[in-house]
């Protein structure tokens, strides 16, 4: 009986192992197929005639040309100083002040756009108009990588670039927002590259996160970018989340409810603002936009005093040192809404943060970022309040947040990954089971007891069998059946063959691991021009 009994218990271990791999594998590769997001490095370089400011390195065209550029919030284009930027009466050191030269006759993969009526590729500028700035820009498509040579960066070819020479924007940028680019109608729009990012399926959402860096914090901090994604260890949390205004040029607007001057120390706050507004979180420029009441405010607390010339807070020496020495910070309470209900956050500014230079062709002196608005379509918060805050922007939500930065010492990358919202289901595969795999464990767990019942039955038989006892049972080489379908474990004819059903139990594992698929990937081809829509102001490059 022993004997009979072995080999029984050898096709019950048999049968187990196959059935246990039927639902082990799959859940071995369900977090294969994730996108990661992409978090694109600093330059190492604090540039700028307006701050320093930490800047990020792109290369552009066949072969690269490589410049620094800016972040722009706002901007939904790449913008790079071409050799017209730099003329004879300029500096010797034009070129290297602007952030390195574009020029598209040296580019072997440069298309210029000609899709206007008159065939031209100048169009105007219609960034930071309402704040007064201008120019042109001679657009085309080139290819775009992000991050210097070897950096590991993303290159994506016939990306909208426009060559600038406007002293304007002295610096070049690189846009941050998705919008669509239209330079002859609403039908035919040119999407951006973060757009052109998540329809190649290289970052998992159209998201990104910022903050601008700063040189007074850590012995330096630089800048921090992270496309589809954000870093935890940048920021400190806060239950803030704000929805996107309705015009879409303005996404990024938030209530401001209070500013502060703090003593240091926190020991006197001053109030400077008395009602409360609505301000545009932009990263273009570096000025901080408020009404002429508040910046009267600030500068009795500051000791700033308004140049109409220059249209700056120039600070000279003496006013410095006093202010440095008392080293009073401005607190800005912000809000979703314009009643004091639900959540704020506050972000407080050092005055290093408002400790900036001005370089020609803007002046030669220190200078405070604040500029006295004249309308309420002015009212901003720029690339200075980028050194305190963390900015997450999610553009399939419709919302973002405003954190306060965290300032640890050798803090290691958190890179927290934003999914799209059609993923959001499927994602929960990083923290628990999805439906395919339940579903795979299930069909897997039903083979393995079937595979038992049947190898109990089996050796039943067998030991039936040894006693003479076979007739009785009925016993008969044909398939047998449960609710239609064949059992498990018997034999069927195959080709004049008997071939074991345990190779059908394999078959079965090998269905499941075709079949079970955790977390999915949205399909790179959401339209983000849907839901934008034809009403975006600035979308439209159309000259006047």
């Amino acid at each position: 009986m022993l004997h009979a009994f072995l080999p029984n218990i050898s096709l019950l271990v048999l049968l187990l192992s196959v059935s246990r791999s039927a639902w082990a594998g799959p859940l071995e590769s369900r977090d294969k197929t994730s996108l990661e997001p992409i978090v694109v490095p600093a330059s190492q370089n604090f540039e700028g005639n307006d701050g320093p400011w930490s800047s990020f390195t792109l290369r552009i065209g066949s072969p690269a040309q490589v410049v620094t550029v800016f972040i722009s919030t706002a901007a939904h284009q790449t913008l790079a100083v071409t050799p017209l930027g730099c003329i004879a009466s300029d500096p010797i050191n034009c070129a290297q002040t602007r952030g390195g030269l574009f020029n598209p006759n040296k580019s072997t993969t440069w298309t210029p756009n000609t899709s206007s009526t008159g065939n031209t590729s100048t169009y105007t500028l219609e960034l930071e108009t309402n704040l007064g700035y201008s120019g042109t820009a001679q657009y085309g498509f080139d290819s775009v990588a992000l991050g210097w040579q070897g950096s590991g960066g993303p290159i994506l070819d016939r990306q909208i670039v426009g060559g600038i020479a406007t002293k304007d924007f002295y610096h070049g940028i690189f846009g941050l927002s998705p919008r669509p680019t239209n330079f002859t109608t609403f039908e035919n729009p040119t999407a951006s590259y973060l757009s052109n990012l998540k329809n190649r399926s290289l970052i998992p959402s159209l998201s990104w996160a910022y903050t601008a860096g700063n040189q007074y914090r850590l012995n330096k901090v630089l800048g921090s970018l992270t496309l589809g994604g954000y870093d935890a260890s940048r920021f400190i949390p806060n239950e803030l989340t704000i929805p996107f205004n309705q015009q879409d040029d303005k996404d990024l607007t938030v209530n401001i409810h209070a500013i502060y001057a703090s003593s240091e120390g926190g020991t006197q706050r001053t109030d400077l603002l008395n009602k409360s507004i609505s301000a545009f979180v932009d990263s273009t420029l570096p000025y901080i936009y408020m009404p002429l009441n508040v910046c009267q405010q600030f500068e009795a607390v500051f000791g700033i005093t308004w140049n109409e010339t220059i249209q700056a807070y120039l600070v000279n020496d003496t006013l410095h040192d006093s202010l440095v020495s008392q080293n009073t910070s401005v607190i800005f309470t912000l809000s979703n809404s314009t009643t004091r209900d639900g959540s704020t956050v506050e972000i407080t500014l050092p005055y290093a943060a408002f400790d900036l230079v001005a370089e020609p062709p803007l002046a030669d002196s220190r200078y405070f970022p604040l500029v006295r608005a004249t309308n309420k379509s002015q009212y901003t918060l720029g690339r200075t309040f980028f050194q305190e805050a963390y900015v997450i922007a999610d553009y399939e939500r419709r919302n973002f947040s405003i954190s306060q930065c965290s300032w640890v010492d050798n803090a290691p990358q958190q890179i927290v990954t934003i999914s799209a919202p059609t993923n959001e289901k499927g994602s929960k595969a990083d923290t628990e089971l999805g439906p395919g795999a339940v579903g795979g464990m299930a069909v897997g767990c039903v083979a393995a007891t079937c595979a038992l019942a049947l190898a109990i039955y089996y050796w039943i038989v067998r030991l039936r069998r040894g006693k003479g006892g076979s007739a009785e049972l009925g016993i008969v080489d044909k398939p047998q059946e449960i609710d239609g379908k064949q059992h498990l474990g018997t034999e069927v004819e195959r080709k004049g063959h008997r071939e074991s059903e345990l190779d059908s139990t394999a078959c079965l594992r090998q269905e499941l691991e075709g079949k079970v698929r955790v977390g999915s990937e949205m399909e790179g081809s959401h339209a983000f021009a849907q839901e934008l829509g034809s009403k975006d102001p600035l979308a439209s490059e159309l000259p006047a």
